[in-house]
């Protein structure tokens, strides 16, 4: 079946209209559609309890739906409720996806978990050519709001160390953020950070910079997403949400990929740059320094 978000409770109900589903499919049918954004989170066991019904029978209802397994079809689903959540529907699926007895090992396997599925579908290709292009770039412009203004501004903190020409976007509103981009054009990148919820404003900022003929470079976590549409390049990382916390590990971790792999294309001029670093930060004390800890202990 062709994995499209947007279809999957029209083809539920179009089945169950048609009769196109057993007894106990009709029934998951009808759960799904009322409470999708829910089943989206729970496994086919939990789904088949709250239904009175066998895993097995949730299973072979996805089958039905020409997935090839459960995990399929909670993914579409997922996707479809990932970008459309408030807060407050957040925190009400969080108690039906995270252990309460242990929520610590809870966050941390679904953060394994998203690293490894970004490692098993990350293109190589896409992430040299975008290590390439701003590698070329005459000014770097980084956006990112919001819960993503952490990650732009740890890629910020990085590339101004590297580059000599980036400006990390600081705006409350769509009008600031696009006077800050105003003289990108061709020969610059534009890098746009947005994770779901999406924000608007990086959306709107992103297809202006493609306007002026910069190269935009989308951070985000599919293909569907709203700057990935927008963008010369896309570089896609696994998101998740733990309750009303949006869960930003995997990009992170993809992020500090893309500095490393740049830093490594000018190591001369970084080791330059640090050695100079170094000697600021010995003048200026902007460090302990470990052989004073050592001899000050308890100061």
């Amino acid at each position: 079946m062709d994995n499209q978000q947007h279809d999957i409770l029209k083809e539920i109900q179009k089945m169950y209209k048609s009769k196109g589903f057993s007894k106990g499919h009709r029934i998951i049918a009808d759960y799904i559609i009322r409470n999708y954004d829910k089943v989206a989170f729970m496994s086919a066991a939990k789904l088949g309890q709250i239904l009175g019904l066998s895993g097995s029978t949730v299973v072979r209802f996805a089958a039905r739906l020409g997935f090839n397994g459960y995990p399929e079809l909670q993914k579409v689903l997922q996707d479809l409720v990932k970008s459309k959540l408030t807060s407050v529907e957040r925190i009400a699926i969080s108690s039906i996806r995270l252990n309460e007895g242990n929520v610590l090992k809870s966050v941390l396997h679904s953060d394994m978990e998203k690293i490894k599925m970004t490692l098993d579908e990350i293109d190589e290709e896409s992430f040299n050519n975008i290590v390439e292009s701003i590698l070329k770039a005459r000014r770097i412009y980084i956006l990112g709001v919001r819960s993503s203004a952490a990650l732009a501004s740890f890629l910020g903190f990085y590339f101004n160390l590297i580059f000599s020409s980036v400006r990390l976007v600081h705006t409350t509103s769509v009008s600031e953020m696009f006077e800050q981009i105003v003289r990108a054009s061709e020969g610059d990148v534009v890098i746009g950070i947005s994770f779901p919820r999406y924000s608007k404003r990086t959306i709107k900022a992103m297809q202006f910079a493609r306007s002026t003929g910069a190269t935009v470079i989308a951070i985000t976590d599919n293909k569907k997403s709203p700057i990935a549409s927008i963008a010369n390049y896309s570089l896609l990382a696994r998101s998740d949400m733990a309750s009303f916390v949006d869960s930003l590990v995997a990009p992170l971790s993809v992020i500090n990929a893309l500095i490393v792999a740049i830093g490594m294309k000018k190591q001369d001029e970084i080791y330059e740059i640090f050695n100079k670093l170094e000697a600021i930060w010995d003048e200026y004390q902007v460090y302990e320094k470990y052989e004073d800890i050592i001899k000050n202990p308890l100061d």
